[in-house]
């Protein structure tokens, strides 16, 4: 197995700023959705132009959501077919559609 790249202390530094900056920019969408100022479809929309929302858990994001809890999030996953890490980029068209269906109660 081959080893990481080596990084200059700099490089270091920055990357573990953006990698903050992710991980605080997550928690703050999810602290929306739990607030309700922000929907599942807005976050959807802004995880497409941004990839470190993107690369956020559907699950994570759907347990964050009023109503739902860790139960409720993994049986409408289950129900619709999606696995437990799918994250929100790596959701398919219509695995998208249905969830969004789902969630507005159609």
């Amino acid at each position: 197995m081959s080893l990481p790249p080596s990084l200059s202390s700099e490089q270091r530094q920055a990357a573990l700023q953006k990698a903050t900056e992710v991980r605080r920019r997550r928690a703050e969408m999810k602290n929306r959705l739990k607030m309700g100022s922000i929907t599942f479809a807005e976050l959807c929309a802004e995880a497409s132009a941004d990839s470190g929302l993107g690369k956020m858990k559907v699950l994570t994001v759907l347990e964050s959501l009023p109503g739902l809890g860790k139960v409720k999030a993994r049986r409408l996953m289950e129900e619709l077919g999606i696995s437990e890490t799918r994250r929100l980029q790596g959701l398919g068209e219509n695995q998208h559609k249905k969830l969004l269906e789902k969630l507005s109660g159609s």
